[in-house]
């Protein structure tokens, strides 16, 4: 009885681990076929990831090779009807030469030669003419007595026209470009004065960073002083560059050598060696004006003609300029001169300026034709003239030291395009001399000067300015000028 039991209970127990046995190997194939699946999804997932990839790569080859045949296919189009074109102007050009005289073989340019009147290739040049006028008035019956001294100023009440200029500049030849501009001008008259403002030659291919300058031109001194007027911010000369420089400006025949300073921001220095002599050396060797006996004067001494003996009586002008990125939108520069030579009030008269420079520029990364932007630009200048003592002037007059300083400083505001509004504040003052009562360039001033421009095109503006005046000669004065420029042909570009 009890073996009958055992079996049971063995046969019972056996089912048991069968069925446990059988259940978990179910379980384990599940697992199995789990984790099979997931590996197939994973594989299925990479798989479909490398195919669009392919895909991608080559659609992206597909449309490279189709964009170079297009290109291939339009260059040799071009090609062809290049080469029709050439065909058809050699056939034309042979049927001309066939009933033209025959041209001499070219040879050789050679020193003994005179030089080309016309040419092509890589010679150029730019022509252009600029006329500027202006029409207004002052409180002052005489604006160009004691207000608007500058040569190119507006100069009566009602219209002025104080410069129509003509402007050539070019390739002279692989070492050389030039530039020169004839100027006219009507005066209160009517009358028409005419003069080579400059020409001059400058090299393009000389080692060590170096450029040479020579012919009539501009003094490289400070900012505005090379300047011509179609580039002014206003439309009148500063008064301190008139004390210094006279109405034209420092200008004469010299030479210049500039060096390109390797460092990390620009730095030029520059050196001019000047004639100095003729009334656009105001300062220097200026015979002045003749008074009511013909004698020259300046200054109300008489002066004694200066022949160039030596390098004492030249004029020297040596400049210094650096440039800074201050950030992406901003540029700031700035620049120290000077300027040593004789003056024709005695033999050992001698005349010293000094000056110095700032210009800044705000404009963002994302400016439209150049608008907006902000600039400001500011000049100082001290002047010593030594002026020798005259015993045959009435009264006589001793020797004296004239020093003059002053400055301006003026602000620009682009604020859309073409359009600019600017202010300007200027003062001048010097000491006192035996010689001051009448005379327009001595004696304390200053004046502030709003403007408001438009620019209906790269080649026109129109400009509205109004002064007002303080002068311990003329005492209060007003003034509004409204100006017109217009340009024809290509100006070759200032430099910045």
């Amino acid at each position: 009885m009890l073996g009958k039991d055992c079996m049971k209970v063995f046969k019972k127990f056996g089912l048991a681990v069968l069925v446990l046995a059988l259940t978990a190997g179910a379980t384990s194939v599940r697992a199995q076929a789990t984790n099979e699946i997931g590996q197939l999804q994973r594989q299925l997932l990479q798989m479909q990831e490398n195919f669009d990839r392919v895909q991608r790569e080559q659609k992206a080859q597909i449309d490279a090779l189709t964009q170079k045949l297009e290109a291939f296919t339009k260059a040799q189009s071009a090609a062809e009807e290049k080469q029709k074109l050439q065909m058809q102007l050699a056939a034309e050009m042979s049927a001309d030469a066939t009933n033209a005289p025959a041209m001499p073989e070219k040879k050789p340019w050679s020193p003994a030669d005179t030089f080309t009147v016309a040419r092509a290739g890589s010679a150029y040049m730019n022509m252009s003419f600029d006329g500027m006028m202006a029409v207004g008035g002052s409180t002052k019956s005489a604006p160009s007595q004691f207000l608007q001294l500058g040569d190119h100023d507006p100069q009566k009440n009602g219209f002025s026209l104080r410069n129509a200029e003509i402007a050539l500049d070019g390739a002279v030849d692989p070492y050389f470009k030039g530039f020169a501009n004839i100027v006219l001008k009507l005066d209160n008259n009517n009358e028409t004065s005419i003069e080579l403002e400059e020409a001059y030659l400058q090299s393009t291919t000389l080692p060590a960073n170096l450029q040479v300058k020579a012919g009539q031109f501009f003094a490289n001194f400070g900012r505005q002083n090379s300047q011509h007027p179609h580039t002014w911010a206003f439309v009148d000369q500063p008064i301190v560059l008139g004390r210094a420089f006279g109405p034209d400006g420092l200008r004469s025949i010299a030479a210049q050598v500039s060096w390109l300073v390797p460092t990390p921001f620009y730095t030029e220095a520059f050196l001019s060696v000047l004639d100095g002599q003729g009334s656009t050396s105001f300062s220097f060797r200026n015979p002045g004006e003749p008074d009511t006996l013909g004698v020259n004067r300046f200054y109300g001494r008489a002066t004694t003609s200066r022949s160039l003996e030596g390098a004492g009586d030249l004029v020297f002008v040596p400049r210094l300029a650096s440039s800074f990125e201050l950030t992406d939108e901003q540029t700031f520069v700035l620049g120290a001169s000077a300027a040593f030579g004789p003056n024709d009030t005695g033999a050992d008269a001698r005349t010293e300026i000094y000056g110095v420079d700032a210009y800044w520029k705000w404009k963002p990364a994302d400016a439209d034709a150049g608008f907006p932007f902000v600039s400001w630009q500011t000049e100082l200048l001290y002047r010593r003239f030594s002026a020798a003592a005259d015993p045959t002037a009435l009264p006589v007059l001793r020797a004296e030291n004239l020093t003059d300083w002053g400055g301006y400083s003026q602000v620009l505001w682009g604020f859309k395009p073409r359009w600019v509004t600017g202010l300007r504040g200027e003062y001048a003052t010097g000491n006192s001399a035996a010689n001051d009562a009448g005379d327009p360039y001595r004696g304390e001033r200053y004046r502030f000067s709003p403007a408001l421009t438009f620019f209906p095109s790269e080649f026109s503006k129109i400009r509205l300015q109004y002064n007002y005046d303080h002068g311990a000669q003329f005492g209060d004065a007003h003034s509004i000028w409204l100006q017109l420029e217009f340009m024809l042909g290509a100006h070759g570009a200032h430099k910045f």
